[in-house]
């Protein structure tokens, strides 16, 4: 009987020990327009941005994004005032800004160069709302 006792007790012990543990190691899976990303825990390189325009213009608040390739990117953007998108088109993103909503896009930086990311609301990229996006290698 105690060497069942004894067993039992290794047995949760091992599964409470796998449960709890992480590594660096660590792999994550998202899935994002049907195309499955592996990221290392740790890679994603995270960048925060208003949306807004006002008297001079249309703007985006942050006009420049470095990374390098193969970072993950995760940018977070909040539309405080007016109709305002975010693209990036050689990286196929289009996304809607709704107002007062963070909006989060997320994907790895896999091609080396610099990119324009914009408004495409008639006239926006025009009046000032876009930035670069630097992917070095």
């Amino acid at each position: 009987m105690g060497k069942i006792i004894v067993g039992v007790i290794v047995v949760v012990a091992v599964i409470g020990f796998m449960l709890t543990r992480t590594t660096d190691d660590a792999v994550v899976t998202k899935s994002d327009s049907n195309t499955e990303t592996a990221m290392k825990a740790g890679d994603v390189k995270e960048f925060s941005m208003t949306s807004f325009y006002d008297e001079k213009g249309k703007w985006f608040s942050l006009k420049e994004i470095s990374v390098k390739k193969g970072d993950v990117v995760r940018i977070k953007v909040t539309n405080v005032k007016g109709t305002h998108d975010f693209n990036i088109d050689e990286y196929g993103i289009k996304k809607a800004t709704p107002l007062n909503q963070e909006v989060i896009i997320e994907f790895t930086a896999d091609k080396v160069g610099e990119f324009e990311y914009y408004c495409s609301m008639p006239g926006h990229r025009q009046a000032g709302q876009f930035g670069k996006l630097i992917v070095k290698e």
